[in-house]
């Protein structure tokens, strides 16, 4: 197909895709969907080889925020049954970070919920910061916070911060109708204070909102333009008790091709499928290994994901390897402009999210979050692994919301049981 064989050469000298190029891709068919997979493949190991980066979440603060933001469980008049605490003590958020840490990821997300956070929440999360730091040598801490104020940014990267999170989620054109109580340019302004800080920006989407096809390119393109070191790729969970819940929208084809776009446009990135992936890709979650190079382990915000031992046999089985904290994760021309994703090997600067997972105040990654079930154990927790549901009730024909894949964390973070890593 020449559209691909374009794309691909595009992709190995960085140039920017056209918006029609960029369009074709995700309206492709499904017979050419293995085709479309294996030309976005040859770009990503061109720059990232075979390595999948692993990031874990912590939930700092979870719920009650006082943003209306609709793709999310923790907004303001959310009915969704989630875990709810304030602020985790320092020591508490380290042990939860151990536990990823533990399981093979490289990078600690660091994420509350709320509009921002104040100069004192600043304070709380650097001491978190140096806790986790001072027990965990070489990790990497990127921190999700919501909207900066001038100034936070700085002291973030002071306390030993490496990178920041914050999605722009969806086209400006349409952002209006997701979010009233910050606008799209808010978003904007808080990833270019990040850049400015010297932190490694971090910023990506939520797909699955209704959206179409050109909102999608339209937010790809201007992430492209900000040049983060990071773009987390979020599918929408459709949370009972919140404005999308009717929103299921995505087959695991749309996805692939979803994914697929992102790495064409921004080739050198680092792309991670972040929240949704288990409840929307499914079985062909390898599939999406060949187009991203980086995955949150284990649960993500406010819902549970498939068990870190599965992320781990899937990666493998896929012919992937884990990333090593001895290993750069960007390509050296983004690495040596200072500050990338992963860059140096002793600071270990890059991006984490949520979910985005997906992101700043608690919402990416709650956006397209996991999938999961019972508070013993969860999604993939039995002993075939995996992505799991209700049994032994039947799942759902092909096309049908998948309702039965979405399940509230119960444990880790705020929880008295042990995380899922």
């Amino acid at each position: 197909m020449d559209l691909l064989n374009t794309l691909v050469d595009k992709g190995l000298r960085r140039e920017l895709p056209t918006r029609e190029e960029a369009l074709a891709v995700l309206a492709t068919s499904d017979d050419d969907l293995l085709d479309v997979v294996a030309a976005a493949g040859k770009v990503r190991r061109h720059w990232f080889g075979r390595r999948v980066k692993l990031n874990y979440l912590v939930n700092l603060k979870s719920g009650l925020c006082p943003e209306d933001c609709s793709y999310c469980s923790q907004r303001l008049g959310s009915k969704a049954d989630i875990l709810k605490y304030t602020w985790l003590k320092p020591d508490e958020a380290s042990q939860a970070a151990a536990a990823g840490l533990a399981g093979g990821a490289k990078r600690v997300c660091l994420v509350a919920s709320g509009r921002g956070p104040t100069d004192r929440d600043v304070d709380r999360v650097s001491q978190t910061i140096k806790a986790i730091k001072d027990q965990n040598e070489g990790v990497e801490v990127c921190a999700c916070l919501g909207l900066l104020s001038d100034g936070q940014a700085e002291r973030l990267r002071e306390a030993g911060a490496d990178a920041y999170n914050h999605n722009l989620n969806t086209s400006e054109a349409t952002y209006g109708d997701i979010t009233t109580t910050h606008t799209y340019a808010d978003r904007v302004d808080t990833v270019q204070k990040a850049h400015a800080a010297g932190l490694s920006a971090c910023s990506g989407l939520i797909a699955g909102m209704g959206e179409s096809d050109e909102d999608l390119v339209d937010v790809v393109f201007s992430l492209r333009a900000l040049d983060p070191d990071s773009v987390p790729v979020n599918f929408l969970i459709p949370f009972e008790g919140t404005p999308l819940a009717q929103e299921w929208n995505l087959s695991p084809q749309r996805c692939l091709r979803i994914l697929a776009m992102t790495r064409f446009v921004c080739p050198d990135v680092e792309v991670r499928i972040a929240g949704g992936r288990e409840v929307h890709l499914r079985s062909m979650q390898p599939l999406a290994l060949h187009l991203a190079n980086s995955i949150f382990l284990g649960d993500y915000l406010t819902s549970e994901g498939q068990a870190g031992k599965a992320d781990l046999d899937m990666i493998a089985d896929a012919g992937f390897e884990v990333e090593g904290a001895e290993q750069v994760t960007l390509p050296e021309h983004r690495a040596t402009a200072g500050g990338g994703c992963g860059s140096h090997e002793s600071a270990g600067v890059g991006c984490g999210a949520h979910a985005g997972a997906g992101n700043e105040s608690g919402e990416g990654v709650d956006a397209g979050e996991g999938c999961g079930s019972r508070e013993s154990g969860g999604c993939g927790s039995h002993e075939g692994g995996g992505v799991c549901g209700t049994a032994p009730a039947p799942a759902p024909a092909a096309g049908e919301p998948r309702t039965d894949l979405v399940a509230v964390r119960r444990r880790g973070a705020g929880t008295d049981l042990a995380p899922n890593a």
